[in-house]
């Protein structure tokens, strides 16, 4: 099979955030337990070059379940999605224009469609992961249609939890702090063709 890459740059973001949710400790556990502990004490270096494969960042995110449980599992990789975000924003802001004034004096319908096609075109540039993205009136739909995430696992239902949490995330900064309903409603785990996620434009009153 095919491998697809991640840069180390987006690597050592997932491990910073996951570090800063479940402390050292946690993080370190997390590593042995999905047979990745050589990147204890030693994170990926802030570098583009893609070498942090698909299965890394899947088994991490299982291993995260099997220590935490299935819930458990969820509600740390969301927050941990969240805190990618962050970090993210320090690593790839400029690249993707979302911190310049005009971009933030945008009216939030301007710049909901503007950041996510900058956010998706991010991936589809620098990583081996494929965004597509949809919207009509109502819903945005974020279709990773090659996901490392839940790369060669297969679930019940969908499991892209970081994702969730990394789009959430996104929507609060870029609306100064409003929450919007964002749910994964199709996950290639479960057989589908897309990794799908629906975030309602309008945000919860």
């Amino acid at each position: 099979m095919t491998e697809y890459f991640y840069p180390q740059r987006m690597g050592r973001i997932i491990l910073l955030a996951t570090e800063e949710v479940l402390g050292r400790e946690g993080v370190n556990s997390v590593l042995r337990l999905s047979n990745l502990a050589s990147y204890i004490d030693h994170l990926p270096g802030a570098r583009s070059d893609k070498t942090f494969s698909f299965g890394t960042v899947s088994r991490l995110i299982e291993s995260l379940e099997q220590a935490y449980g299935p819930q458990g599992g969820r509600g740390t990789a969301l927050r941990i999605g969240r805190a990618c975000f962050q970090y993210g924003l320090r690593e790839y802001g400029s690249i993707l224009g979302i911190t310049e004034t005009a971009f933030r004096l945008l009216p939030l319908p301007a710049k909901f469609s503007i950041g996510a096609r900058s956010f998706a075109e991010l991936f589809n540039k620098h990583t081996d992961q494929r965004v597509r993205v949809d919207e009509n009136e109502v819903k945005l739909l974020w279709h990773i249609e090659r996901c490392p995430l839940c790369w060669e696992r297969h679930a019940g239902e969908p499991i892209c939890h970081l994702a969730v949490g990394l789009l959430q995330e996104s929507l609060y900064w870029l609306s100064g702090g409003k929450i919007f309903n964002v749910e994964e409603t199709a996950c290639i785990a479960r057989g589908d063709a897309a990794c799908t996620i629906a975030i309602e434009k309008s945000p919860l009153p």
